[in-house]
């Protein structure tokens, strides 16, 4: 076999035969037309011209128009030839550096089309490569879903090496990642992995980055005592650091920690440091977030007025800035205390108004949990025929994602809609359930639940 590939390489002109080389060298599974111009530091055009060239010798395949990918074999001889023929050899990390430049620098951009005026963008590390801009944010979340599991192997690539920084960033602006359902398990992985690189590395700055993804991971999956661990020591590195931002940002997913493990007064004191903090630097995305988390802890400790103003205050400050994806978190919680106050219809109507921006951004925990709301809501207002399609619907949505809590937290409300239209076998089921998952975990839910399956039992 290889003498079959020695001979097509050997054929190759210069450039081919460069760009044959190079492009082996990416740990992704294919890689698009613009990366590869990255790798090659080549014009569009002239990439598309050489990889178009090598597909017609065999040596590269094109599986979808603007994708190219080696054969397993071919890409391990690519990468031999690359060690052994590309001069300089720094050229090799020249090339990966590039990439990498170009998946942070795109990512960046993304990002900030989601999030108008968030600061984070500004305090990534800076790139010597550009990246593709885009005028709207739906072609700049196709690229990003596109690209994710390309966009990770080259965070991970990079991770044991002097582009940590640049990686661990990378990491970071690619966040909608770590919520999608789809790449949430590889985007955790990483990001585990780039922890470790960090602290070998002996860098506080860039393991605190890492964390404050891992601790953003783990909160999503209701693995609560690891966030709040991950967050914590993310605030206390950034703080040593001197990197404020990480330090904000890890008190405002140690504030929502902090509530789903019913610690109301360390959650409220976290709240405010990151409110504070995001307002000082003017982030104002970022202290829109801290607000509408705030709300949360308010509605847990029955100040119900409070919490409907704090969350209206971060929804206006999202619209103001044209944030539609944030937008959609500040209704979720505008509708969770606009419930609490008994507004029923106002609460469904902005729950439906999230709902609909979660599903166009393939934010799946989100659409899942806010389904969930909505049937919280449809009980509320003795709508139980309304409630069970709602939460049959976010658990399906929730498969593989959220954790076991939130599963349990939907089960038992099915079960309540299920026994509100006399479905009394099919509630039972779902309690057992639910209090199997309580149970399993130590929560305190599994007293409630408990109660619906034996409600002549003493509290």
């Amino acid at each position: 076999v290889k003498a079959t590939f020695e001979l097509g390489y050997g054929q190759l002109e210069p450039a081919q035969a460069r760009a044959f080389r190079l492009l082996g060298l990416a740990d992704g599974p294919d890689i698009s037309l613009a990366a590869a111009a990255a790798v090659l530091d080549l014009p569009i055009e002239d990439t598309e011209d050489l990889l178009e060239s090598l597909v017609d010798t065999s040596l590269l395949e094109s599986a979808a128009p603007g994708r190219y990918r080696y054969h397993d074999l071919v890409r391990l001889y690519a990468r031999a030839c690359a060690e052994r023929d590309e001069q300089p050899p720094s050229e090799r990390d020249a090339a990966m550096s590039r990439l990498l430049d170009f998946y942070l620098a795109t990512a960046a951009g993304v990002y900030a089309i989601e999030r108008p005026g968030d600061r984070l963008v500004d305090h990534l590390e800076p790139t010597a490569y550009t990246g593709l801009t885009f005028g709207d944010r739906h072609p700049a979340q196709d690229w990003l879903y596109s690209e994710a599991i390309s966009l990770l192997a080259c965070v991970r690539q990079s991770s044991g090496t002097d582009m940590l920084r640049r990686a661990v960033d990378l990491l970071w602006a690619s966040v909608d990642l770590a919520e999608s359902g789809a790449n949430s398990k590889e985007y955790e992985a990483i990001a585990g992995s780039a922890r470790v690189a960090s602290q070998k590395a002996g860098d506080p700055r860039t393991e605190a980055r890492a964390l404050t993804t891992l601790a953003y991971v783990h909160h999503i999956a209701g693995r609560f005592d690891l966030a709040a661990q991950e967050s914590a020591r993310a605030v206390e590195l950034a703080s040593s650091a001197s990197d404020p931002v990480t330090g904000y940002w890890s008190s405002n997913i140690g504030g929502v920690v902090a509530l789903y493990q019913n610690r109301h007064e360390d959650g409220e004191e976290q709240l405010t440091r990151a409110i504070e903090g995001f307002r000082s630097c003017e982030d104002r995305p970022g202290e829109a977030s801290a607000l509408c988390n705030l709300s949360r802890i308010h509605l847990a400790t029955d100040r119900t007025a409070s919490a409907i103003a704090l969350a209206q205050q971060g929804t206006d400050m999202y619209d103001d800035m044209g944030h539609a994806l944030k937008g959609a978190n500040g209704r979720y919680a505008l509708g969770l205390a606009l419930a609490q106050s008994g507004q029923h219809l106002q609460a469904a109507e902005r729950l439906q108004e999230a709902l609909e921006v979660f599903r166009d951004s393939r934010q799946r925990l989100w659409e899942g949990m806010t389904l969930f709301r909505l049937a919280e809501v449809d009980l509320a207002a003795r709508r139980p025929a309304q409630a069970a399609p709602n939460a049959e619907m976010a658990l399906t949505v929730l498969r593989g994602i959220g954790g076991e809590w939130r599963r349990g937290n939907v089960l038992t409300v099915l079960g309540r809609a299920l026994s509100g239209i006399g479905q009394n076998g099919r509630a039972q089921v779902c309690w057992r359930e639910s209090l199997d998952i309580f149970e399993a975990l130590g929560s305190p839910e599994a007293d409630a639940v408990r109660l619906l399956l034996n409600p002549l039992a003493v509290a």
